[in-house]
């Protein structure tokens, strides 16, 4: 068997936080892979045409491995992406630094707990130099680009302030250079991992849809190029799904291997596996917190805060339209978004921490587009656009009829182009700033949901579109929302919490340096780790903070790698399952639902924690006897289980890979059965798991018949447990969750009509059954007298089943 690849770090993604992170170990000497999901985008290489833009969105499951990663969400849809680069290739450039009053502490939050940053400004600032340093950011050297100037304008009217954030955008040839266009750009001392030209900036609007200029200072033409330089291994198209702790320290990482497009469309895909001593994941605030809900099994200590503290960064998209207002020099004002960086001016409205009486503060900007765009928003104004045609043809008309001899019909055709007007006088302005970071987010169906509403922001959305509005008048223009707002909704770009940092494991899942609270060498670094709003665009401050973790993690000595046993990895044995034998068999299916939860080992006490935080479990099984007589002569009744089991918890609906029912098994006292049963299957990371469950059937005071053959006491066990040999107990296993499953009276009434034969004599087959049952209870209640109080076993390392559970209604 092949060694296993280790090294001594694995960074999960390459966006700001896992670049920086990659860079400063290579630099200091680590061995180091990064693995992201999508692919390299050298110069040149982003689509433009239709064709191209077509395929430069992600979804792999439809063979779809681009640039645009578009999700929507109940309240809100969100623009991220897949490329070497992450978020950098799209961003919009502005690296500002958050504002030192705005790292709160304590700041109550509308569903309860408090919104706390346990770092402040002084803790990032020499950080935040040292990532200026490599991505050398400076102001819009074009003051008077004439959607600059509008803003500017419009500030001045309002009483703002605006001024030029630094971009990270290279206007010239070197740094201090004059800012002249497409002029080749200086290659830095560790090359470039592209190996292809770049030009400064163009002016062309499309830094959001990928610079093909190469003027964008993206993550791979300084962070990951420098990284490569020291030795780090950069490996695209590797989207990491599985996360174990290694026996002595360190993690084993699984990931898939995406291969080029072949004839049939596909791209083959290879399970890998690598270990490391540290891990630093970097996949963003979606990526991030999906990849450590569905490990949760193998993360058992990552604590409940996951998932929590989600903030858009208050993101919000709005449009001036018409702004044509006379300018000082008697002119009529030309916007022309187009043309410049995407932003160049912002403006900052003070929050209540700057000045009493104000509420959360925020940014506006305006958010140019790329040229090209153009044409497709003047020639998509249909109605205007055949009143031009019509005018002009008719002119021509004229000209034949009169018999009037004019070749020159450029004037026409002018006039055909049209004056461009609505694009020229349009203007995005995107607002950002502290919204209410209380979203949540969790695995529906094994993917994620974000729990979030602008209901709990209301009165910071309501202060932005008024700053909005008087910029929008001041230049003479109408204000129209985003569509999506009518409904509520926003778009962010900037994604943030779900793997917030904290003072301790009861407010974060990480500390102040973003390593996990509960596993040692597994860092966060990204936007997922952020606890609230950053305000300005968050990119520097996620930068920064994964610089600041990675100096400090340098600082310590080394882990020392300890050998793992020999048999770590042997799994145990199972039972041999009956061998069928022709002649009379049946089956029927089962469903049944309830609550669990992780880090509980006593069935009540984890469905009473499951159905507070609404974690459900369930299963549908088909139960099958092979032969009805030797699974009634047999001593433990096995029957074979196939299904699945179905729990966001998990990963969502998961496959059972081999399962056994165990039917009206003798148990401690004359008068008491269990039904046994016992699943194996493995959650979305591949890791294994078993859950065993049983139902107590004993004759106690009162009608209890129902509750007893309804009622299944489950525990999750971790790794594939087998049966114990000939009916005893099981080797001691690690129980990770507990819970209680079901019956509803609707599903065991669509249950009776599943029953069916196989074999020989069908009919026969469910009769003998039905006797086996029939007997098996009236064995059970019809025999004077009730049972003593017995505690059941259980067949397994789970906690007797407690005397009393919740009714159907309750479960459901």
């Amino acid at each position: 068997m092949p060694a296993v690849e280790h090294v001594d770090a694995v960074v999960v993604g390459s966006g700001f936080g896992a670049s920086v992170s990659a860079y400063r170990l290579a630099d200091a000497g680590r061995s180091v892979v990064l693995l992201e999901r999508g692919r390299a985008y050298p110069p040149g290489s982003f689509a433009r045409n239709p064709y191209e833009m077509s395929r430069a969105f992600w979804e792999p499951k439809d063979e779809l491995l681009g640039l645009f990663d578009v999700r929507s969400f109940r309240k809100l849809e969100g623009i991220v992406s897949a490329g070497l680069g992450g978020g950098s290739l799209i961003y919009a450039n502005v690296l500002l630094r958050k504002d030192e009053r705005w790292f709160v502490h304590d700041s109550p939050l509308p569903g309860g707990g408090y919104e706390n940053w346990p770092i402040g400004r002084n803790d990032l600032d020499r950080h935040y130099d040292a990532v200026e340093a490599m991505m050398t950011p400076v102001p819009n050297p074009y003051p008077d680009l004439p959607k600059a100037r509008a803003l500017r304008d419009a500030a001045a009217n309002l009483g703002l302030q605006a001024f030029s954030p630094p971009l990270a955008v290279s206007f010239s040839a070197r740094p201090g250079g004059d800012a002249v266009p497409k002029q080749i750009i200086d290659l830095p001392p560790y090359g470039n991992i592209h190996n292809a030209t770049r030009l400064t900036c163009r002016l062309c609007g499309e830094c959001d849809i990928g610079c093909n200029e190469g003027a964008k200072n993206t993550l791979d033409h300084n962070y990951l190029s420098a990284a490569a330089a020291r030795g780090a291994d950069l490996r695209t198209l590797s989207e990491v799904y599985g996360v174990t702790p290694r026996d002595g320290g360190g993690y084993e990482v699984r990931y898939v291997q995406y291969g080029e497009q072949d004839a049939s469309g596909r791209h083959p895909r290879t399970h890998k596996l690598i270990t490391c001593d540290q891990l630093f994941l970097g996949a963003g605030t979606f990526g991030t917190t999906a990849l450590l809900l569905r490990n949760r099994v193998a993360l058992p200590a990552i604590g409940r805060a996951l998932g929590t503290r989600f903030s858009g960064n208050g993101d919000l998209l709005t449009f001036c339209f018409g702004a044509e207002s006379i300018t000082e020099t008697g002119h009529t004002r030309l916007i022309d978004a187009a043309y410049g960086p995407v932003i160049t001016t912002a403006i900052r409205k003070p929050d209540g921490l700057d000045e009493e009486g104000q509420g959360r503060g925020y940014y506006v900007q305006e958010a140019g587009f790329p040229e090209f765009t153009s044409w497709l928003v003047e020639t998509a104004q249909v109605t205007a656009s055949v009143r031009r045609a019509a005018s002009v043809v008719s002119q021509m008309l004229a000209h034949r009829l009169t018999n009037r001899n004019e070749s020159t019909i450029s004037a026409e055709v002018a006039k055909l182009v049209g004056q461009g007007r609505l694009t020229s006088s349009t203007l995005p302005l995107l607002g950002m700033g502290r919204d209410t970071p209380d979203g949540r987010i969790t695995l529906v169906d094994g993917e994620i949901e974000v729990e979030w509403t602008t209901a709990t922001s209301k009165a910071y959305f309501d202060a932005m579109r008024t700053t909005m509005q008087g910029i929008t008048e001041s230049l003479g223009g109408r204000f129209r929302d985003n569509p999506l707002w009518w409904t509520k909704r926003v778009v962010t770009v900037h994604p943030l919490g779900g793997a917030p940092m904290g003072r301790a494991p009861q407010e974060g899942v990480v500390d102040s340096w973003g390593e996990s609270f509960g596993h040692p060498g597994l860092f966060v670094v990204d936007g997922s780790a952020v606890p609230g709003p950053v305000g300005p665009n968050p990119s520097l401050t996620i930068a920064a903070m994964a610089d600041r973790a990675v100096e400090h993690l340098l600082e310590r000595p080394r882990p020392k790698r300890r050998r793992r046993p020999a048999d770590a990895d042997a799994a145990p044995v199972a039972q041999p399952l009956p061998e069928p034998i022709p002649g009379r068999g049946m089956e029927f299916t089962e469903k049944m639902k309830g609550h669990l939860a992780l880090g509980e080992t006593d069935p009540l006490a984890g469905w009473e924690l499951g159905r507070q935080l609404g974690q459900r479990f369930m299963f549908r099984l088909t139960i099958t006897a092979p032969d009805v007589e030797r699974f009634a002569a047999g001593e433990d009744h096995t029957a074979l289980a196939e299904g699945y089991v179905d729990c966001d918890l998990l990963g969502g609906r998961l496959p059972v890979q081999r399962g056994w029912a165990n039917l009206f098994v003798a148990a401690d006292g004359e008068l008491t059965r269990e039904m046994r049963y016992r699943l194996w299957f493995s959650d979305l990371s591949g890791q294994p798991l078993t859950m065993y469950g049983f139902k107590t059937v004993r004759n106690d005071r009162g009608f209890d018949m129902w509750a007893d053959t309804s009622t299944l006491y489950i525990t999750l066990i971790r790794g594939h447990v087998p049966p114990g040999v000939n009916g005893g107990q099981d080797a001691p296993a690690d129980v990770i969750g507990a819970g209680i499953l079901r019956i509803l009276p609707a599903d065991f009434a669509r249950q009776l009509t599943t029953f069916r034969g196989a074999g020989a004599g069908p009919l026969g087959s469910i009769a003998r059954f039905g006797a086996f049952f029939a007997g098996s209870m009236k064995d059970v209640y019809l025999r004077p007298g009730p049972a003593p109080a017995a505690v059941p076993t259980n067949g397994s390392a789970a906690a007797p089943a407690p005397a009393t559970g919740p009714s159907p209604e309750e479960v459901s």
